[in-house]
């Protein structure tokens, strides 16, 4: 079948086209999604600029994380016609219909919408492997998370607030400051404010936090190792600066302090991704975690969107909601 789709033949956003694709049946591990939402990522924008460690072959389709109803399954994708699924795709998910592995998707519980769901496959499963698989969060520990109104960081508030950990969100502005808060935070500090780091110090007795979860790379990076505490785990997640930090050794080595990378992928860590997903559902269920869909953009602006997300004009989830015109079953 032919299907609409956002194609990336050349790097930069603004080379991307809106064009018709054929899309294959799905193969025995597949289903074929009908999208209804597609979630934005930073990731996306490295792709599209060929800066990430994935690059797929040229002319491609962008796009890493939907939510919609299958309408058509292989044999061995354990996945059934019109049930509502979230999924991570490697790329291909700007688009109305995209093949997913059945192995990759996470059935959408009743409560949740598309929009809210799409996030869960990227940025809520990193938060959740960060927190609970690459070190484990005990209840009391203090947990700094870095541009805490991002889709990261938001979904890093919730669960390490809901693991019973004391939380300080650094955001940039009293506005992101006070999302971080409605989304669980016990304080929230403006990095953007030069004095920031004295008053997480301040916050902690001097002691700094036990874990930093960081999103951001770059300068913040650097500033935030300043407050780790004895035997803190600082758990690098991404670059969205676009800088990847130079971590200064000694910092680690005198407060006996570990770096854990938090990386996972489907083909690896299935075991352990399974694990997640059943966390996550049922936090999802009762309420624990709350996407925020800070911008929500129509199927044919696509561009407009990524420019949004890249000068961080969103918080939280950025999403494309696809309606019934925009595509055929």
């Amino acid at each position: 079948m032919r299907t609409r789709a956002w194609l990336s033949p050349s790097a930069g956003i603004g080379e991307l086209t809106l064009t018709e694709i054929e899309i294959a049946a799905p193969a025995a591990n597949q289903a074929l999604v009908r999208v209804d939402t597609a979630a934005l990522n930073f990731s996306d924008l490295l792709m599209i600029d060929d800066r990430y460690q994935v690059r797929p072959p040229r002319p491609f389709v962008p796009g890493q994380e939907i939510a919609g109803v299958v309408i058509a399954a292989g044999a061995e994708s354990g996945l059934d016609v019109g049930e509502r699924i979230t999924s991570k795709v490697d790329w291909g998910g700007f688009a109305e219909h995209v093949l997913v592995r059945g192995d990759m998707a996470i059935r959408i519980p009743p409560s949740l919408s598309s929009a809210s769901a799409a996030a869960l496959p990227v940025v809520y499963t990193t938060s959740m492997v960060a927190l609970t698989e690459a070190t484990t969060i005990n209840a009391g520990e203090s947990v700094l998370v870095l541009a805490a109104a991002g889709g990261v960081g938001l979904a890093a508030v919730e669960i390490a607030r809901h693991l019973g950990a004391r939380v300080i969100a650094a955001a940039g502005g009293d506005d992101k400051c006070a999302l971080a808060r409605a989304h669980g935070a016990h304080e929230a500090v403006d990095y953007r404010q030069p004095d920031w780091i004295e008053t997480v110090k301040s916050l902690t007795g001097k002691t700094g936090v036990d874990v930093i979860v960081d999103p951001v790379g770059g300068a913040v990076s650097k500033d935030a190792l300043r407050v780790l505490g004895w035997e803190g785990r600082f758990l690098i997640v991404g670059f969205a600066s676009g800088e990847i930090p130079q971590i200064p050794a000694n910092r680690l080595l005198l407060k006996r302090a570990a770096a854990i990378g938090v990386y996972w992928n489907h083909d690896r860590d299935k075991a352990m991704l399974a694990r997640v997903s059943e966390k996550l559902t049922a936090m999802a269920r009762d309420g624990a975690i709350r996407p925020h869909i800070g911008g929500s953009f129509a199927f044919e602006n696509l561009p407009q969107a990524l420019v949004a997300l890249g000068e961080r004009r969103t918080a939280g989830k950025a999403v494309l909601t696809l309606t019934s015109k925009d595509r055929q079953q």
